[in-house]
């Protein structure tokens, strides 16, 4: 496929879309599809119309066609990527350590971070993502450079990535007198307000928390903190946010606990109750899919109308280098760690990689796509998005509001 700019009209055929769920019984056993054409205008879809394989028009080849993939935690501003191969030191083990390693390695990272956020970025599009929400330093060492290179390296790929950025105060709220610094980066354009580990990095959770959640309602802005801390710290941290939340419903929607590992160690009855309390509070959970001695209960959470986002966090940085990029692989993880293996469970974790954009709804109705979405796409050679997810099919092409990314 050439590139193609979004103001351009043009047609793809011979596009492999879900049509429907074939059942046995009350089972679903199979993915109905069929192929269609796809006319894109203006970055939007046009129209959806029966295939037409004589059409003069881009040959899709038979792919399947399902909505780009989001990654809702990033560090586009801080990873490796380009530069020489460095796996994680055994001398760092607390946070404390890396802050401090960060802060003689951060002057030398900015030099090249603009390049580099920019190959990471085209990696993570590679995998078929088209929007991303990254968190960018902001902390003594790095003050206001890590957001001004990567809105350099945004703005370099603004016609093939779309992002919402999160200022992260990675050396704590006051451990470094990042206060003032948080004071002045919430005016600027940007769309959240973090923290991390309150209780731990400045010794009070309602200290750093006050300050963070007042500067977001003072700016319309939402919240996305990073918890690490497992136990009471971890648990009232969330607590305090919930009643936020409910204290200033401007919050709900907007109020995000990326990481919440403390969910992951409490019995069933507490997870419960919290998850209960965080959907009513309308606060979500973004998971990078943690496995070993921390499984996430994302089924509790979903039961509860909790809103769970995924991303990749570390993709290659000194935190930690197993991260796979790829949107897919986290909706597989997830399939696998909850034994979502029939036709109907797999299909429906494809939302985690696509923010709950389906193209079937539970009952095997098509909702996606339709005249007016965005043209946000991804092709793959996959029969549907069950074996997509199952296989971590291959991507073969993706479109961001129009463009052709790569093809």
């Amino acid at each position: 496929m050439e590139n193609i700019a979004n103001d351009s009209s043009y047609t793809f055929k011979n596009v492999l879309l879900e049509t429907g769920f074939e059942y046995d019984g009350e089972e679903v056993v199979k993915t109905k599809t069929a192929l269609f054409c796809i006319e894109i205008a203006g970055g939007k879809i046009k129209a959806i119309s029966p295939n037409d394989p004589g059409r003069d028009a881009i040959d899709a080849k038979g792919r399947l066609m399902l909505p780009a993939f989001k990654d809702m935690h990033a560090h586009l501003d801080k990873n490796l990527w380009g530069l020489p191969w460095q796996a994680v030191s055994e001398k760092r083990r607390t946070v404390k350590d890396q802050i401090a390693y960060e802060q003689k390695m951060i002057p030398e990272w900015l030099k090249t971070s603009v390049k580099r956020s920019e190959q990471l970025i085209d990696f993570l599009q590679s995998k078929g993502t088209t929007y991303i929400r990254s968190h960018f330093n902001i902390d003594p060492t790095s003050g206001f450079d890590s957001l001004k290179h990567l809105e350099i390296a945004l703005q370099n790929r603004k016609k093939t990535v779309g992002a919402e950025l999160v200022a992260f105060p990675q050396h704590g709220v006051f451990y470094t007198n990042t206060a003032p610094l948080l004071k002045e980066v919430v005016k600027m354009n940007i769309d959240f307000i973090g923290g991390v580990d309150p209780y731990s990095l400045d010794g009070s959770i309602e200290k750093p928390m006050d300050l963070i959640t007042q500067l977001a309602i003072d700016h319309n802005k939402g919240i996305d903190i990073h918890l690490h801390e497992i136990g009471d710290s971890g648990v009232k941290t969330i607590e305090y946010l919930i009643n936020k939340a409910n204290e200033n419903p401007v919050l709900r929607g907007k109020t995000f606990v990326s990481h919440a590992f403390t969910l992951g160690h409490l019995s069933q009855i507490e997870t419960e109750r919290i998850a209960a309390r965080l959907g009513e509070a309308g606060v979500g959970i973004v998971s990078s899919v943690p496995f070993g001695k921390t499984v996430m209960p994302i089924p509790t959470l979903r039961k509860h109308g909790v809103e769970v986002l995924v991303g990749n966090d570390n993709i290659i940085d000194h935190w930690i280098t197993f991260g796979p990029g790829d949107m897919l692989q986290k909706a597989r993880l997830i399939a696998s760690l909850y034994g979502y293996s029939s036709e109907f469970a797999l299909s429906r974790t494809l939302a985690y990689a696509t923010r709950y954009v389906l193209p079937l709804d539970d009952k095997g109705n098509q909702q996606w796509p339709k005249a007016g979405d965005d043209a946000d796409l991804v092709f793959l050679e996959a029969s549907c998005s069950a074996e997509a997810v199952s296989r971590v099919s291959p991507v073969m092409s993706v479109v961001h509001k129009g463009n052709i990314v790569f093809s």
